[in-house]
């Protein structure tokens, strides 16, 4: 039996509003959500990275997944709008708050910086208005050779059929060039109402353009990946942090070791 995830809901403020969310969620059948915090920088003024709250704070009781006899699972998740390269910060603390990383770069520049230089484990793609750049093979290849997923959000078309027409039109740009292959689907759902079952978006990778092997993938086994791959990236870059602090604390001079004391002389008699 897969398990399917929806790393995507929306953050929201309002405690019942998002507890509902994650309600819905496990009644679908998803075994694992993220809540999505988006951090969007502007050059007006400096602007904090929001602070995950505890899931116990939000929640009093996680709800059963339908179908299984467990409690659905609640992650964490950073989304940093890029509009400039200055936008994302390599090696912040502030990222190793949340399980997930991801970037929605709306730039081509930026868009391959992300797929080829980026340390995050998802790369978002607009579908709320048409893309200013086209996918080129070297980027996106990249991208999944080093273990990152594209990742395309339905809850916009369900609002309106100018966003359902950039859905589409952005998406099937996108498996031009990728093949189907480290896409996932996720709802970027603000109500409850604009959630859908696994199946049903099963259904709807098909009209994305991915096969029916890809679509079901794509809200089960690829979702794992990108799990397993932030375990990854967590884990290697606190090796690294730690690294970097144990060599600034080795940078400070040691004193020269003295030399040993010369062993004495049997005093001669005269």
């Amino acid at each position: 039996m897969s398990v399917f995830m929806d790393l995507n809901l929306s953050f929201s403020a309002d405690r019942s509003h998002l507890q509902s969310l994650v309600e819905t969620a496990a009644h679908l059948g998803y075994s694992t959500v993220a809540i999505n915090y988006v951090f969007e920088p502007t050059a007006k003024k400096k602007q904090e990275i929001p602070v995950p709250k505890p899931i116990s704070e939000l929640m009093d009781q996680l709800p059963i997944v339908q179908g299984r006899s467990r409690p659905i699972k609640v992650l964490n998740r950073l989304t940093v709008v890029m509009s400039d390269s200055s936008h994302f910060r390599p090696n912040s603390a502030e990222y190793r708050r949340f399980d997930l990383l991801a970037v929605h770069p709306t730039t081509e520049k930026l868009f391959h910086s992300a797929c080829m230089l980026y340390d995050v484990d998802i790369v978002c793609i607009s579908v709320t208005e048409k893309l200013p750049f086209f996918f080129k093979r070297a980027p996106v290849n990249g991208a999944v050779e080093r273990g990152v997923v594209f990742e395309l959000c339905y809850s916009a078309a369900l609002r309106d059929s100018t966003l359902r027409r950039y859905t589409i039109a952005n998406a099937l740009s996108l498996m031009e060039t990728c093949k189907g292959k480290n896409v996932i689907v996720s709802s970027a759902a603000e109500k409850a109402l604009e959630l859908r079952g696994p199946y049903d978006i099963t259904n709807l990778g098909l009209l994305f353009g991915l096969s029916d092997a890809d679509a079901k993938e794509a809200v089960s086994s690829t979702c794992r990946s990108v799990l397993l791959h932030a375990e990854t990236r967590k884990t290697a870059s606190g090796i690294i942090y730690t690294m970097k602090s144990c060599s600034k604390q080795e940078e400070t001079p040691e004193s020269e070791p003295s030399e040993a004391p010369a062993a004495k002389r049997p005093h001669l008699a005269e």
